[in-house]
């Protein structure tokens, strides 16, 4: 069978992936969930470690200093993802009589030099003020159980800035590709569909299938 023939199978009863693709578009745009809001706030601290004073020996302490510092920051940056750290952020935000409790997991963290950025989304704006607060409140007054080789002084975490909260479109692949995906589904049914109904019919419509018979054709009355 020719290209044009195939063609001709689909134009015949383009009507059904027409409509198929009418009702899955029309039915996937009602039932479409908007997501909910995402909220997104950035906290920028820096980590430092005071140098040792040895007056009577010569040493390069203060050089050790910055990049301890610099390590430390590197080490908190994968501690704030944990349990452990989680759980201190909701013993802050339960003295702050928030109702709030933060999963382990939802906070990302990126460092550059001794600065530390850490990245909270939360699905309410006033609770992620909450949870900022706490977060820095922890970093701060817990950084003596982050780091006990650290001694009794611990690291210094000082709070540069923050910024938001600010509202982020958190739209997945999956959800950008679902209303095109079904479309297209809808498309090679509706193509299958009419092949089908071409494949059951057993009338005559061309000469070409008498000829593919093997039957000579010697008229045809044309349609118009």
């Amino acid at each position: 069978m020719e290209l044009k023939e195939y063609a001709y199978i689909v134009w015949k009863r383009a009507w059904i992936p027409a409509l198929l693709l009418a009702v899955v578009g029309i039915v996937s745009v009602l039932t479409r969930q908007t997501p909910s809001p995402v909220y997104s706030m950035t906290m920028r601290f820096n980590v430092a470690v005071a140098p040792e004073t040895r007056p009577d020996e010569y040493s390069y302490n203060g050089l050790h200093a910055w990049v301890t510092s610099e390590y430390m920051a590197d080490t908190l940056s994968v501690l704030v993802s944990g349990q452990e750290f989680a759980a201190n952020v909701n013993e802050h935000l339960a003295k702050m009589e928030s109702p709030v409790s933060i999963p382990s997991g939802i906070i990302s963290a990126d460092t550059r030099h001794r600065v530390l950025s850490l990245n909270v989304s939360w699905g309410n704006a006033e609770e992620l003020t909450d949870i900022a607060q706490a977060v820095a409140e922890a970093m701060q007054e817990n950084s003596v159980d982050y780091f006990p080789q650290a001694g009794e002084t611990g690291v210094n975490i000082f709070q540069i800035d923050t910024s938001g909260p600010v509202e982020v479109n958190l739209t997945s692949l999956t959800q950008r590709l679902d209303l095109p995906v079904r479309l297209l589904l809808a498309l090679v049914a509706g193509v299958a569909l009419t092949f089908l109904l071409d494949y059951l019919d057993d009338s005559v419509r061309g000469k070409w299938e008498l000829e593919a018979m093997g039957i000579t054709v010697l008229a045809e009355v044309p349609k118009k």
